[in-house]
């Protein structure tokens, strides 16, 4: 009998062909994104150290007061994606390896990308 996989178990598939591929550093962390319906998260990983190097998301109290409106758009997800860039500037860091994390390039996962190129942050 033909199983179907469920949304959710076709997307972890994507993340851990993806996973055994992509591998951050020091000098260059991974640039995980999480989205769910109602937020955009990110996050830089060290994958050698194990260790996070910086995040931002769309809960935080200062990113959802500069949004103005409903955190789960594009618009939310360029801010979003500048607020990591100015993030990982501070700490030293000008290049990224990015982490769709199983999710389509599109929407806002791509607006997220293109907010953090715009603010500096080379992928």
């Amino acid at each position: 009998m033909a199983s179907t996989m469920s949304r959710l178990e076709r997307r972890k598939r994507r993340q851990y062909r993806i996973r055994k591929v992509i591998k951050g550093n020091a000098e260059r962390p991974r640039l995980s994104v999480f989205r769910s319906a109602k937020h955009i998260y990110v996050q830089a990983v060290d994958d050698l150290a194990g260790q996070t190097v910086a995040a931002a998301s769309t809960c935080e109290k200062e990113l959802r007061e500069s949004i103005q409106g409903s955190t789960g758009n594009k618009v939310a997800a360029t801010v979003v994606g500048k607020a990591i860039a100015e993030r990982l500037k501070q700490r030293g860091v000008s290049a990224v390896v990015f982490d769709r994390g199983g999710n389509r390039y599109m929407g806002r996962v791509q607006a997220l990308a293109d907010g953090a190129r715009e603010a500096g942050l080379k992928f």
